[in-house]
């Protein structure tokens, strides 16, 4: 299991999940908000109405500057999701709230956030998940680890970490203990925002 798995034990626990890819793939789905303008900057992306994302991270990975330009068109889409999902839990009166973003440190997230929990797994454990995707292969797993900050990192910066690649009752046990910490006020504020721990997002 990895962060993914750990986002739908927060679920399961009752708190609301702002889930980032999930809302990039809805994003370059035929119809969503960003099809438009990815395919005006990556002509022959968009096949039947939706961006091909295989054929978009090909593209991308690898290549800085197209990797930029990419990022510049979702990362204020996400954003902008992202302050709905608050609005309509802050509406909700929910008292907890995570945000399961990719990325969080790379694009200076981690302010924005009382509390950061880091979803971790071994190096090895991480590569061969990444690995089984469907497209994905070692040069693009590299490219992608080159624009990631590295585990170790994420782990000591965080406020918690989650172990990923011990089965999900230690995962069950570890987000409840997180959970009780955060309600019991050890962790001042509302929000947690669980980003990959060595994962891969696209």
């Amino acid at each position: 299991m990895g962060k993914s798995e750990t986002s739908k034990i927060f679920s399961r626990l009752g708190i609301p999940i702002f889930d980032a890819d999930a809302s990039v793939h809805q994003m370059l789905d035929e119809g969503g908000e960003a099809v438009t303008a990815v395919s005006e900057i990556f002509p022959g992306v968009v096949q039947g109405h939706a961006v091909d994302r295989r054929m978009l991270g090909d593209l991308v990975f690898g290549n800085a500057c197209k990797l930029r330009k990419l990022e510049a068109i979702l990362h204020p889409l996400v954003a902008k999701a992202r302050k709905r999902f608050l609005r309509l839990a802050g509406a909700a009166r929910a008292r907890v709230v995570v945000m399961d973003v990719p990325l969080l440190y790379e694009t200076g997230g981690k302010d924005a956030c009382h509390a950061v929990v880091v979803v971790s797994a071994p190096k090895f454990v991480q590569r061969s998940r990444a690995l089984r995707r469907p497209g994905m292969s070692e040069k693009k797993l590299e490219n992608i680890l080159d624009n990631q900050t590295p585990d170790y990192l994420k782990r000591k910066q965080a406020d918690f970490v989650v172990p990923s690649g011990l089965g999900k009752r230690a995962a069950l046990i570890r987000v409840s203990s997180v959970l009780r910490k955060v309600h019991s006020g050890h962790i001042s504020g509302k929000k947690l925002v669980m980003p990959v721990g060595g994962g891969h997002g696209a």
